[in-house]
């Protein structure tokens, strides 16, 4: 399981990687976001250009992940910027369409690899064509974005009614990696980590992003030191998606269902809650 960690701090970019995260993700996407989530308790990152080449300074052979705005007039030189300031991974969100990935790709060049961010349903339906443009190397499927888009109550909701599971079998089907959401620390929450975990497995997924819950939104490695033992859950999150491989599928199947239970739950009282 790869782990992405969202941050534009130097100090804990190099503590994540020292400590079992393999990718440090860069948030430049501000464009519409607002609009889309300002409702919403998420996060609102205010990474800049300037912060990639500092976090690539002390990250050793880590990658680093950085994600664009959606397609528009400036692409073509916000994009530049990312590569000249060596970014790996460049992550497309908010897309709605094959030619706006084919776009993507001639831009980029073959100068960094290219994930695109399935989170919306039109990029969901084009994904089978989408993943055959020439320079698309990876997906991830987010799921904030994904049920705000279907109008869900609940961000795990696309996770178990099949939406998920449906890309994921193209994905798989086409040999692309993908991965999906982010996760939180295991033990904790009334969605366990532990059982959105096997359902990673489950459907082939082998990426997540460290959600803000799992540091608790901590500014500095201090912080974080003080609140958990950032290795040890770090290590607690791959024992427990390693766990799928010892496992027979009726179990896993049994877990599947049981997360679909879980889901279902929270979103019923998510809308009773709306309604009230």
């Amino acid at each position: 399981m790869r782990l992405f960690m969202i941050t534009n701090s130097p100090s804990i970019a190099k503590f994540a990687v020292q400590n079992g995260v393999e990718r440090i993700f860069i948030d430049l996407e501000v464009n519409g976001k607002l609009d889309r989530q300002g409702h919403l308790d998420t996060l609102m990152s205010n990474h800049d250009i300037s912060d990639i080449g500092s976090i690539r300074n002390v990250i050793g052979n880590a990658e680093l992940l950085v994600r664009i705005n959606p397609m528009h007039e400036g692409s073509a030189l916000e994009i530049d910027e990312v590569v000249a300031a060596n970014a790996d991974i460049i992550m497309l969100p908010m897309f709605r369409s094959v030619e706006e990935v084919v776009h993507l790709c001639k831009l980029v060049n073959a100068r960094a690899r290219i994930c695109l961010l399935a989170e919306t349903k039109e990029a969901l339906d084009l994904l089978p064509s989408c993943i055959q443009v020439p320079g698309v190397n990876e997906v991830h499927i987010g799921l904030n974005d994904l049920s705000i888009d279907l109008k869900l109550p609940f961000m795990f909701e696309p996770f178990v009614n099949g939406t998920v599971e449906r890309a994921a079998e193209i994905l798989k089907k086409a040999g692309v990696p993908f991965g999906i959401g982010g996760i939180a620390r295991c033990g904790e929450g009334l969605l366990l980590a532990e059982m959105i975990l096997l359902e990673h497995f489950r459907m082939g997924s082998s990426a997540a992003i460290l959600s803000r819950t799992f540091h608790r939104q901590a500014t500095s490695v201090e912080q974080i030191n003080n609140n958990m033992d950032f290795a040890e859950e770090v290590r607690k999150i791959q024992a427990a998606y390693a766990a799928g491989y010892k496992l027979e599928d009726h179990i896993l199947e049994e877990n599947r269902l049981a997360v679909m239970a879980k889901v279902h739950q929270i979103s019923g009282r998510l809308e009773n809650k709306q309604k009230s």
